[in-house]
């Protein structure tokens, strides 16, 4: 009796969820969307993902587009006709359901703009072409659990970002009041005072650079400064890096559960099969 294996869904940790296709069993459409989830067909994404970030680049330098300018062209072209069959084949391939994933939305839109064309109005755009190596991110799944952790951060962060927006704005007000007169440059306004206590927030130059220059005319105004630097670099900061961490260890652990219930449940088929024979040869 062989011991029940392990899915081949759940062989590999790194593939992608997969986009329920309704193509009928060994029908075209089912063996392109097989073709489309292989680990050769997503590596080969990435690789010309890759590829073509390191074209975009050349094209921002001079000296290479008037030595090989057609060249690099070409190659640009033909990257950008491969992500463009790649997104064919996925919607011939899973049709209405293609849109029910938002990273095959993703996908689309960054291809998209990579479509329309780089003049007049719309030369803009021509920058916004390095997007495609976002891609990357919809390809790999490591990465793509980063990115979804932070989404599902994002909700607490809303919160922290209005307490440090509230602790912010209490600090402009009082700076702007205790410091404009002397230091107008740099807390003569509400918006100067944001500006500057950002600067100290992040810890650049904020001593030699402000503070003490401050000090000199105001002696105690470290008392305002120390315990602004504590609340917010030492305290929400971290707070937002802590929300960070516990929603992509959550993400992790969602997608443990996931793999350990197909697996389950997998085996579970195998033994009823099992014990369906036994019975039968019983008989």
């Amino acid at each position: 009796m062989n011991a029940p294996q392990t899915p081949a869904a759940n062989s590999d940790p790194d593939s992608p969820p997969e986009v329920p296709s309704d193509a009928p069993a060994g029908s075209l459409r089912a063996r392109v969307a097989g073709w489309l989830e292989t680990r050769t067909v997503r590596h080969g994404i990435t690789a010309v993902i890759l590829f073509n970030a390191l074209i975009l680049g050349m094209e921002t330098s001079g000296s290479l587009m008037a030595a090989a300018g057609p060249l690099i062209l070409a190659l640009d072209t033909a990257c950008l006709t491969i992500f463009v069959i790649e997104l064919t084949l996925k919607l011939y391939a899973q049709r209405l359901r293609f849109w029910t994933s938002g990273w095959n939305i993703f996908d689309f839109v960054i291809v998209g703009i990579s479509l329309v064309p780089g003049t007049g109005a719309f030369s803009v755009l021509r920058a916004l072409r390095i997007l495609r190596l976002l891609r990357v991110v919809s390809v790999t799944p490591s990465l793509r659990r980063v990115v979804e952790g932070f989404l599902k951060a994002l909700p607490g962060m809303g919160s922290v970002f209005l307490l440090m927006g509230m602790i912010f704005y209490i600090g402009a007000v009082m700076a702007t009041k205790l410091f404009q007169d002397s230091f107008p440059q740099w807390f003569g306004s509400i918006g100067a005072s944001a500006y500057s206590l950002f600067q100290i927030m992040t810890l650049e130059s904020w001593s030699m650079g402000i503070v003490r220059p401050v000090m000199e005319v105001y002696p105690f105004a470290w008392a305002f400064f120390v315990p602004f630097i504590m609340m917010t670099t030492f305290a929400v900061v971290n707070l937002l890096v802590g929300l960070i961490v516990n929603s992509m260890q959550d993400a992790h652990h969602e997608e443990d559960v996931i793999k350990t219930d197909a697996y389950r449940d997998e085996v579970l088929k195998r033994l009823e099969a099992i014990e369906r024979r036994l019975a039968e040869r019983e008989k």
